[in-house]
């Protein structure tokens, strides 16, 4: 055991410590793929050397490296080290963090974390939650306590609205939880990409004279697009006068609080009546790594607790508290271990530091864009830009840096419009990075325009 520990500890080493100067991944070809991992398991015992050796060939170079600091899709998880141990430890140990009888220190530490993040996001001391797997788990959580708080879990003739830069993880947390296509206003945005009060007014206003009951409001606390932020402290004045729930899906940016510009972006998020959090985004987690935020906790469990026969043990201590009854899981890892131990182990500061870099990086890319030539559709904002050469379609191009592997980024749409997306909260990227990177897409722009013109 020891010795297969410490050639898994030498791989993970090397993957952190030479990743820079390697691909940023591959997209392996299905044929070929597909069938080298099919096929039954064998009776017969194997050789965890070689199948050690098999995944370093095979399996991990086969992945985009979402931690590789010329990652710049989607939104870039670049993890941390003693994150990684913390996941080996949890996973060792077998820890169930469902209960307090099962786990009782366990739960006393995320209880702890969670206290961290409640009072980063200025909530009340009535405030709490739970961690989760990431994002879509955390909205869903919190939409079953909006529902459960203000419908009594009776969704008939209730409404959501929210605007159509909303992340697919909430539309299908209300498809889940009972709400259909008919009750959800996905609402169109100012030329900023944030929701506008005077639009959800009016169709606040036309849902009740049909009868209707609006029941929830969605914001955006950093969009995936373009890093757009709901005007919250708006939108919290609006749904106290409507009686209305307001969450914030803030996934993406909401741990951007920790930061002195986060703070001034998301200013209004401590009125929310629930928010999602991404530590595995900008607080630099492992996979999987989500939490969930209600101003009221009390809400959580509500919403959750059942209290079966074989659990009754569990339920004797009224001091205890058991995580199984604020979400749905009962068996649960230990994800608030990997929180604890980065933060006691780098402290604030470096988070604070490393989360505006996250935006510094995104400005320094816009105006290298702008200097070589490329329209902006959406300026650097929460650590996003998104930009196109000319009028050219931007998949040739993804597809192009992916065969290239030295770096890799998406495409999007804004208002109907193609574009590139580039998203910058590694703090291991280095703005040499980002001018090889652009100047690498230039040069594959110029190529694009120049065969056009030859066909």
């Amino acid at each position: 055991m020891r010795r297969l520990g410490y050639r898994v500890v030498d791989i993970l080493v090397e993957h952190f410590s030479q990743m820079k100067n390697r691909s940023v991944g591959a997209k392996a070809d299905p044929a070929r793929m597909r069938p080298l991992l099919a096929g039954p398991p064998q009776d017969a015992p194997g050789d965890p050397d070689a199948l050690l050796s098999f995944l370093e060939r095979e399996v991990f170079p086969n992945l985009l490296h979402v931690d590789h600091p010329r990652f710049f899709a989607f939104v870039p998880g670049p993890n941390n080290f003693m994150s990684t141990i913390a996941d080996a430890l949890s996973a060792g140990f077998n820890v169930f963090n469902g209960t307090w009888m099962g786990g009782s220190s366990a739960a006393a530490l995320e209880l702890g974390v969670i206290d961290w993040l409640r009072t980063v996001c200025g909530f009340p001391e009535t405030g709490g939650g739970l961690f989760v797997s990431g994002g879509s788990v955390a909205n869903m959580t919190a939409l079953v306590a909006a529902r459960h708080a203000l419908l009594n879990d009776d969704t008939t003739g209730a409404t959501v609205y929210f605007s159509d830069q909303t992340h697919s993880s909430v539309e299908r947390a209300l498809r889940v939880i009972g709400f259909h296509a008919n009750q959800l206003r996905k609402l169109e945005p100012n030329v900023h990409f944030e929701l506008q009060v005077d639009t959800l007014r009016a169709a606040v206003a036309a849902d009740r004279a049909k009868g209707l009951r609006p029941f929830c409001v969605i914001a955006n606390a950093g969009t995936t697009n373009t890093g757009a932020v709901d005007p919250l402290n708006d939108l919290a004045d609006f749904c106290a006068e409507q009686g209305m729930w307001l969450h914030a899906d803030g996934a993406y940016g909401a741990a951007s609080m920790l930061s002195h510009r986060g703070r001034l972006q998301l200013a209004g998020i401590e009125r929310v009546h629930s928010l999602s959090l991404d530590p595995h985004k900008w607080l630099f987690q492992s996979f999987e790594c989500g939490c969930v935020l209600l101003r009221d906790a009390a809400l959580l469990k509500a919403a959750f607790q059942i209290m079966p026969e074989y659990l009754q043990d569990v339920h004797r201590g009224h001091a205890e508290v058991h995580p199984c009854d604020y979400g749905v899981q009962l068996t649960r890892s230990f994800r608030a271990l990997k929180v604890w131990l980065s933060v006691r182990t780098f402290g604030l500061d470096a988070f604070r530091t490393a989360i505006t870099r996250g935006f510094e990086l995104a400005e320094f890319a816009e105006a290298e864009l702008r200097r070589k030539g490329w329209e902006i559709l959406s300026p650097a904002r929460m650590g996003i830009v998104c930009f196109r050469y000319q009028t050219q379609e931007p998949g040739p191009l993804v597809d192009a840096m992916l065969h290239e592997g030295f770096a890799f980024l998406t495409s999007t749409k804004l208002h109907g419009i193609g574009c590139l997306r580039l998203c910058t909260i590694n703090p291991r990227t280095t703005e040499a990075d980002l001018t090889e990177t652009i100047d690498r897409l230039t040069r594959l722009a110029l190529d694009h325009v120049g065969a056009e013109r030859a066909g």
